[in-house]
């Protein structure tokens, strides 16, 4: 829903306009907005004049009041959730809720993928995004899928080939995934905070991928000197990630880069980059790790609610399978 903008001291028809242009379409948005962010992404707009804008949207904005655990869980039965095409890994995600059982990927949050290379990370993705323009009755979200594509790893025969087996119409699936190349950190954080929204005006995304989500801010940010800046910039995409999400009750799921961690003396010293902006911000984080005979083991090491528990996938030219 579309509000009044010009109801906000300081917002003409003309201001009105490049707000909505740029996704802030409620008093609400506005309210909660950042004054640096708005001043940026709003031509001519001044840092004093997005503050004056954003205090008047916080006196006219209906701030909710705190709803009890009750009405959150009555909400969360709006959420939908997305099968992977394992039985094994969509139960790491198992959740039981007045009774209603579900599993897999759940829509509002972002679930990371980590491992090294080899482990199945874009394989999971690519059946992810087959089985996001499926019905919901088999595990779907009949909707349409964003895939941003960081390190030229999409392969359209791919989904051809996990689609097929799956009895799939090959060009239906095909018209359904939007896909892109993001050159750098820049462009892929306006793919997200621009085209992604536009998409999203005209067919029902349900489902964003981002593979590799680290992969330019780590090759453009180098050195202690730049970590700060870097981590900022980080922090902002995956809460537009985030707030998309929330919009369109989507499924938002990552892949990310591993590194060494010398300082651990025994057991994996594998870790996921990033730091703890990727860390907290991911609702789920699954680790992949590769094994013999093209299978690999996926291990939840983090969720708001679900134990370190481990499954074993198979990549399979079909797509993603038990192991």
């Amino acid at each position: 829903m579309v509000d009044d903008l010009t109801t906000i001291d300081g917002v003409g028809k003309m201001t009105a306009q490049r707000l909505e242009q740029e996704h802030y379409t409620t008093i609400m948005a506005i309210a909660i907005a950042s004054p640096k962010d708005l001043s940026e992404k709003i031509e001519g707009l001044s840092l004093d004049g997005a503050i004056k804008i954003i205090n008047s949207a916080k006196e006219l904005a209906e701030v909710g009041d705190f709803i009890t655990s009750a009405e959150l869980k009555e909400r969360r039965k709006n959420l939908r959730h997305l099968l992977t095409g394992s039985n094994q890994l969509d139960e790491l995600f198992l959740r039981k809720e007045d009774d209603i059982v579900t599993k897999g990927l759940e829509t509002t949050t972002i679930t990371e993928f980590f491992g090294e290379y080899g482990s199945g990370k874009t394989q999971i993705c690519f059946q992810l995004a087959v089985n996001a323009t499926m019905p919901e009755s088999e595990g779907g979200l009949d909707g349409h899928v964003i895939y941003i594509d960081t390190e030229n790893t999409f392969r359209p025969n791919r989904i051809d080939d996990i689609a097929r087996a799956q009895g799939l119409d090959l060009k239906e699936i095909n018209e359904k995934i939007h896909t892109t190349k993001a050159f750098n950190a820049a462009h892929q954080m306006l793919l997200i905070e621009q085209k992604a929204y536009e998409l999203a005006k005209k067919v029902p995304v349900k489902l964003v991928i981002v593979d590799s989500l680290v992969a330019h801010f780590r090759s453009e940010y180098i050195g202690r000197g730049n970590l700060g800046e870097r981590q900022q910039m980080l922090n902002k995409h995956m809460h537009e990630l985030l707030r998309f999400a929330d919009l369109n009750n989507a499924v938002i799921a990552v892949t990310n880069q591993v590194m060494a961690n010398p300082a651990q003396l025994f057991g994996d010293p594998t870790k996921p980059v990033g730091g703890h902006i990727v860390g907290h911000t991911s609702t789920y984080r699954v680790y992949l790790k590769k094994g013999k005979a093209g299978k690999s083991t996926a291990r939840m090491i983090d969720s708001p609610e679900h134990p370190i528990n481990e499954a074993i996938i198979a990549l399979t030219k079909e797509g993603i399978r038990d192991g």
